[in-house]
C-alpha cells in the first residue's frame, strides 16, 4: 500500500499537470476505495452498485472537480462525499422509479432489482442532512468516518480539528442518528 506521503505527492503533480500522475494516483487509491466501498455496501440490501462501480463513479467525479488537493485525508474526504453522493443519488433514484418514474434507468450494472427492498441511504442521507443543521461538524465526522473510512486521526487532519473534538462529536452524532433513525 503507498504511503500517505506518496499519495500527496500524485495530487500535487496531478494539480499541477501532469496527466501521468493521474494514472498513478488511480492504482494507488483504487484497492483502498475498493475497500472503504465494500464495507459501506456490506449488508445494504436496497444497492444494486458493486464496490468498483462504486468506485468508478466516484473517482469520475473525483476527476472532473477543481479541488485544490492538500493531501491524502483531503482526498479521501472528497472520495467519502462522492461515494455518498452516488448512493444518495441510486437510492432516490430507485424510489421515484417505484413511485411511478417513467423514465429508463441506465446504471453500471445489470443485475434485477428487488422491488422489495428499503431506502436505508437515503434515509441516513437525510438524517446527516437534518443532524448537519443541529450540528455541521458532528454530521461532518460521521461523513468521513463512515464513508470515507477515515480514523479519527484522519478525520481530524482532514478538518483541522483536535482527535478529542473528533471523538466528542462523533459520539453526539452517532447518538443523534440512533434516535432519529429510531436505532
Amino acid at each position: 500500500m503507498p504511503s500517505p506521503v506518496d499519495i500527496t505527492l500524485c495530487l500535487q503533480r496531478w494539480k499541477a499537470g501532469d496527466a501521468s500522475a493521474l494514472d498513478t494516483l488511480a492504482v494507488a487509491v483504487q484497492g483502498q476505495l475498493r475497500e472503504l466501498a465494500a464495507a459501506r455496501l456490506r449488508g445494504e440490501r436496497q444497492v444494486t452498485l458493486q464496490p468498483t462501480a462504486l468506485v468508478n463513479e466516484a473517482m469520475l467525479r473525483l476527476m472532473g472537480s477543481e479541488v485544490d488537493w492538500r493531501d491524502r485525508a483531503h482526498f479521501f474526504a472528497f472520495a467519502a462525499l462522492h461515494m455518498r453522493t452516488v448512493l444518495v443519488g441510486q437510492a432516490r433514484a430507485r424510489q421515484a422509479q417505484r413511485r411511478g418514474g417513467d423514465y429508463v434507468q441506465v446504471t453500471l450494472d445489470h443485475e434485477l432489482r428487488d422491488p422489495a427492498a428499503d431506502f436505508g441511504i437515503l434515509e441516513l442521507h437525510q438524517a446527516l442532512e437534518q443532524l448537519a443543521a443541529v450540528d455541521a461538524e458532528a454530521a461532518r465526522v460521521i461523513e468521513l468516518s463512515y464513508f470515507g473510512g477515515l480514523q479519527r486521526e484522519e478525520v481530524a487532519e482532514a478538518m483541522g480539528c483536535s482527535v478529542s473534538s473528533v471523538f466528542r462529536a462523533l459520539r453526539f452524532g452517532q447518538a443523534w442518528l440512533r434516535q432519529a433513525l429510531g436505532e
